[in-house]
């Protein structure tokens, strides 16, 4: 299919002949957390078809947001992961999580959820509220885990989460990080955070969207923050300012 362009010399048409249509966003959202499968991103996106998702991952593909690679042996499976200029779409993902929020009331009897779907907003409330020398937050739900990474890192690699050799996820430590240091988060647990936090989701979401700073969660127990002994000399204070 010949690529669809608004014809208008202007940047916010240029980017949205990119990313302006239906899912594109949203896999981007999953790619953020590091490299995926096929399989893997099709599972995270309930709802769309194996057509539409494969013509979308071709189209970014073709625009410089995606590349695809082979596992190195004894895998054979291929993997999906951003780059550079698809990483950078996180402070625009972050402004429109930011925006929608007023419409994120009563989770609908039709809604999925993932875990780690609540951690491109929580990014910076986590940064605001954890004092430098915390770079990896695990976040626990129902639904399951995923980390945050503050940035400052220094990651061997490109994404926030190695390839298992099945072509599956193997957690970030807190060594981890984007390779340019930039925020992040990976789907999983982490294998040395340095702060856990375990939460319901309805809690995760206020505070995600900035309904419930960490600080009040943390103090009327709806948030329980367990430091692991590893990171026990390293603990920082939290900052004063809310979350």
């Amino acid at each position: 299919m010949p690529r669809r362009s608004y014809d208008q010399y202007c940047a916010v048409a240029r980017a949205l002949d990119a990313v302006g249509d239906r899912w594109t966003l949203l896999i981007v959202r999953e790619l953020l957390g590091g490299s995926r499968r096929y399989t893997d991103l099709h599972a995270d996106l309930p709802g769309v078809s194996t057509d539409m998702l494969a013509s979308r991952l071709k189209d970014m593909e073709r625009d410089g947001l995606v590349t695809r690679r082979r596992l190195a042996p004894p895998s054979a499976a291929f993997v999906y992961e951003l780059t550079p200029r698809g990483r950078a779409l996180l402070p625009a993902l972050t402004a429109l999580a930011d925006w929608g929020a007023p419409a994120l009331d009563e989770k609908r009897p039709t809604d999925a959820v993932r875990a780690h779907w609540f951690a491109v907003p929580l990014v910076a409330r986590l940064a605001r509220h954890f004092a430098e020398g915390v770079e990896v937050v695990g976040i626990a739900l129902d639904e399951g885990e995923f980390h945050v990474v503050l940035g400052g890192g220094g990651a061997q690699g490109d994404g926030l989460c190695s390839d298992g050799p099945d072509g599956g996820h193997r957690s970030a430590d807190s060594g981890s990080g984007s390779a340019d240091g930039r925020p992040g988060y990976a789907d999983g647990p982490a294998e040395r955070p340095d702060v856990r936090l375990r939460m319901d989701t309805a809690t995760c979401a206020e505070v995600a969207y900035d309904r419930l700073s960490l600080a009040q969660g943390i103090a009327s127990g709806r948030i329980v923050v367990t430091w692991p002994e590893a990171s026990g000399e390293r603990r920082r204070r939290t900052r004063t300012a809310t979350a």
